[in-house]
């Protein structure tokens, strides 16, 4: 239908494959933890930090809607869902960032050296 630029489908590639790969490591940290409750006597050490997007999307989104209790097939597929909606939707962001940003000094650089040429080739004139 719409032509869509090259450099979009890239950045969209990469954090899809970034979502991927916080989903896997999101599932063995939490079956991990799940397995290894009594060694710990709690959670696994750093669960939190690997497991933040998902919780974010479990508090901040899926709890509103489920305030009851649900099992635990249910819960871990709205973490892992949440996590890779997150993470990519974040990598993907940040990649449109970084390329506006370079692209706003690449054209002050541009701007910059033609305003020099300009001003060497007005001066030779004189």
């Amino acid at each position: 239908m719409f032509p869509v630029p090259n450099n979009l489908t890239k950045s969209f590639k990469v954090s899809i494959y970034f979502g991927l790969t916080a989903s896997i490591i999101g599932l063995v940290i939490f079956s991990l933890s799940w397995n290894l409750w009594d060694y710990f006597d709690g959670p696994l050490p750093g669960q939190r930090i690997f497991l933040l997007p998902g919780n974010l999307s479990l508090i901040y989104f899926w709890h509103p809607i489920f305030t009851e209790e649900i099992n635990y097939w249910s819960k871990l597929f709205m973490l892992l869902f949440g996590q890779f909606i997150l993470v990519t939707s974040f990598v993907f962001f940040m990649n449109q960032l970084k390329r506006v940003i370079k692209n706003v000094i690449t054209r002050k650089s541009i701007r910059t050296k033609n305003s020099q040429n300009v001003t060497e080739f007005r001066g030779k004139k004189s």
